[in-house]
């Protein structure tokens, strides 16, 4: 692809030295891009807006926001009431944490389904896990900075999680805490950490966008693009399509924000932290709940957790088991291109696929809503049975289908499939 011309002298002055238009033009504008993507491609430019927005109200809410126990509560209330728009900052924020993952959960069953993480797109893949597992820790530490009873026993739960790690764990926590219990240094570590997350993020994505622009896009085929014949300018026909995305996410986004912007939230957290008071019921935000249901799950009472207590001298106990779990159950995300024996990429030409992965997504919602529920029966048993089948799909499943699944036939290129839809024959000519 030639390099453009640039007309005007400045431009032209700074690009000459430093290509940054000329990169933003290929990678932009020209980027050949697979002409039949459809509007679940729409996710991956909708969380680049998400996240600026988010880094956005994040910056100036932490110019009213105050890092110290006694006034942390009373400082978010002061943006409530006080600071002009602030009340407005803070829900574009709060609820902002729940869209972007909301988002970024069908951004990744997308890719599930597609085979988007096929080579060559593994590390293009790896990385996004690595995304959302830094996404997790920004939100947590997020969440603790209002200090109301939810972030503060929210914090004291999660954070107890690491001292499961044998001989230094406990060392950690204390260097978590910053002292032995969730305090004033805590929440001024937290708060130093979510302030530096979120550009640590958009590193990440920089990386995803060059490694996605190096192997190229994906397509609801699963097929490569064979020549120019495939692909289309990213630059008219996807940005109006993106815009049109964005369009209609806004109007959910703002919806949720300005008529029911609690609704996502915990009630508890409007009331301020007691270390001496715990809540009925501690909860993580909903974008929490499928990995915390699997958290939960693996009590002593589970064979596999005895059996693994057993081989490690009960080094693995039924708490560090389940975090194992929990950490495990995205990890084996990450190890999906290779877990996956297929030839075929995309869902659509893999019949027995399909159905195994509908039932995927059943089990995240199952997981999502037992995650909310109490630790006891019925809810325990299902925890269990839910969390084995997460990771039976990746590890068992997927392996299988691979032997045994007769996928149906691919077309050749992108282009004869698009011109089987869209192409229309001649008309006969009128007598």
């Amino acid at each position: 692809m030639t390099a453009p011309t640039w007309k005007n002298p400045l431009v032209k002055w700074v690009d000459t030295r430093l290509p940054i238009f000329t990169f933003m033009h290929h990678d932009l504008i020209d980027y050949p891009t697979p002409k039949n993507l459809n509007y679940m491609w729409n996710f991956g430019s909708l969380l680049g807006i998400i996240l600026v927005i988010m880094i956005a109200t994040g910056i100036f809410l932490s110019f009213n926001y105050t890092a110290h126990v006694d006034v942390a509560f009373d400082s978010v209330e002061r943006i409530m009431r006080d600071v002009n728009h602030g009340w407005l900052i803070r829900y574009l924020h709060m609820n902002g944490a729940s869209m972007f993952f909301l988002v970024v959960y069908i951004h990744i069953f997308r890719g599930l389904y597609y085979g988007s993480y096929k080579a060559p797109r593994e590390l293009l893949w790896i990385i996004g896990v690595v995304i959302l597992l830094v996404m997790m820790a920004t939100a947590f530490v997020g969440y603790v900075l209002p200090w109301g009873q939810m972030s503060f026993w929210g914090a004291t739960v999660i954070t107890n999680l690491f001292s499961v790690i044998p001989f230094v764990g406990d060392s950690i926590v204390i260097w978590l805490w910053g002292g032995f219990a969730v305090d004033n240094p805590t929440l001024n570590r937290f708060f130093s950490l979510h302030y530096l997350l979120p550009f640590i993020i958009f590193g990440l994505v920089f990386l995803h966008i060059w490694a996605l622009h190096t192997a190229k896009s994906n397509n609801p085929l699963g097929i490569d693009i064979k020549g120019d014949q495939d692909t289309i300018p990213f630059h008219p026909y996807y940005t109006i399509k993106d815009a049109f995305g964005f369009g209609v996410f806004l109007i959910i986004y703002l919806g949720i924000t300005l008529f029911t912007p609690n609704l996502l939230g915990h009630p508890d957290n409007y009331i301020p932290a007691n270390p001496l008071v715990t809540p009925a019921e501690i909860v993580p935000e909903w974008y929490f709940l499928p990995f915390y249901a699997i958290l939960r799950a693996f009590t002593a009472e589970v064979w596999v957790v005895q059996l693994a207590s057993f081989i490690t001298g009960g080094i693995v106990d039924a708490k560090f088991f389940g975090v194992l779990a929990m950490f495990g159950a995205i990890a084996v995300m990450a190890l999906a291109p290779w877990l996956d024996t297929s030839s075929v990429r995309s869902g659509r030409y893999r019949p027995m696929f399909k159905w195994w992965f509908l039932l995927l997504i059943i089990d995240f919602f199952a997981l999502m809503w037992l995650g909310a529920m109490p630790a006891e029966e019925p809810y325990a048993t299902l925890s269990l049975i839910a969390s084995t089948y997460w990771f039976l799909y990746f590890l068992v499943i997927l392996p299988l289908l691979g032997v045994i699944e007769k996928p149906l036939r691919q077309p050749q290129t992108i282009e004869d499939d698009f011109a089987s839809h869209y192409t229309k024959p001649d008309a006969t000519p009128a007598e």
